[in-house]
């Protein structure tokens, strides 16, 4: 396929406060929330000036793509769309369209395989084709899970040294540190089916979980390799739940998680956002206010590596992964998972509701 334009598709979020419930309820729509969890994340928002960071993310995030496909002659235009909130994804096909592209590849912001951050995008755009009015129109593809390509990688890996340093100045050594990866949680059922049908029956907890533990193994192995201090020991953990209370989600939470280091030998944390690749309201609140606040609270030294965001290596890693695609360029994977096809498997990430995606 000859591509002629780039579509980052993106979560979205609101741009001020007025904007914050409305986004909420269309994150949530049919999904039996509780208006009282609505309202606390309301809060979380509002606290933060009701703007999330991850617009403004987005826009910095395509600025450095732009430069890096100028050194490497990509001759892509990049446009954006959001999930819940503007520009949305028909308003954003609608333009490109207008202005004259008819092959679109898709870099969506979530590295891993799962319905919500897989298929539910595929679904979104082919939803939002059919209400632009232009099904059959655009050809749309997506770039493949990019977990553990090397430029997804290394940030993290490099923050994780940093992260270790700075304890040792504090006086804490290795043993005495617990890293935790974390990352979104999701219901039980979704993690169950993540990936494609004959895969992800190998895996406890489905491909979406099996990806996570091969990258925060590979942030290990690489984070060795750059210092001569011992890595501690980790752990896969999970945040941001916002399921009903009755649908078991996956766990352990990263706050119950750092609660239970209080009465160990651990004197510190570190905590790996892997789910991640910008630091984002879900980042900022569940992890720079409420861990940090509960590490603190029982005198654990705390620190928290940044996501890629537009680290040089991770935009390398985006371009790269854009050249596999229109260029037949070489692909990279560091696990025993990857490459990762670029074209979802019949069944792959079902969606367990059965429902159309809002």
């Amino acid at each position: 396929m000859k591509y002629d334009v780039m579509l980052l598709a993106s979560f979205g979020g609101p741009e001020g406060p007025e904007e914050v419930m409305p986004f909420l309820e269309r994150v949530t729509a049919g999904r039996q929330i509780p208006r009282a969890r609505l309202e606390e994340v309301l809060h979380h928002y509002l606290t933060l000036g009701g703007v999330s960071p991850i617009n403004e993310q987005n826009r910095a995030l395509i600025t450095a793509l732009l430069a890096e496909f100028k050194v490497r002659k990509i001759d892509l235009p990049i446009y954006w769309g959001n999930r819940n909130s503007d520009p949305f994804f028909a308003d954003t096909l609608k333009n490109i369209y207008r202005d004259g592209y008819r092959n679109v590849l898709a870099l969506v912001t979530s590295a891993y395989s799962s319905y919500s951050g897989c298929r539910q995008y595929r679904e979104n755009l082919a939803k939002a084709l059919v209400d632009a009015d232009l099904d059959g129109k655009l050809n749309i593809d997506k770039v493949r899970p990019y977990f553990d390509h090397p430029g997804f990688v290394t940030p993290f890996a490099e923050g994780l040294v940093a992260a270790i340093d700075q304890a040792f100045v504090r006086g804490i050594e290795s043993q005495e540190l617990k890293i935790f990866f974390t990352t979104h949680s999701i219901p039980n059922s979704m993690s169950e089916t993540s990936g494609p049908p004959g895969m992800r029956e190998e895996y406890d907890g489905g491909m979406y979980v099996a990806q996570h533990q091969q990258t925060a193994k590979l942030i290990t192995e690489f984070a060795a390799r750059l210092t001569a201090k011992k890595i501690p020991s980790w752990e896969l953990v999970y945040q941001s739940r916002s399921g009903a209370p009755t649908i078991p989600w996956l766990e352990p939470d990263i706050c119950d998680a750092i609660t239970g280091l209080t009465k160990s030998e651990f004197r510190g944390v570190i905590v790996v956002p892997i789910g991640f690749i910008s630091d984002h309201v879900e980042v900022i609140w569940d992890l720079d206010d409420e861990a940090r606040g509960i590490a603190e609270k029982n005198k654990l030294f705390f620190a928290r590596v940044a996501t890629p965001g537009v680290a040089r290596e991770f935009i390398t890693g985006i371009a790269e992964l854009v050249e596999e695609r229109i260029a037949g360029a070489s692909k990279k994977a560091l696990s025993p998972l990857g490459p990762w096809p670029d074209f979802c498997a019949v069944g792959c990430c079902p969606n367990a509701r059965g429902e159309l995606p809002t």
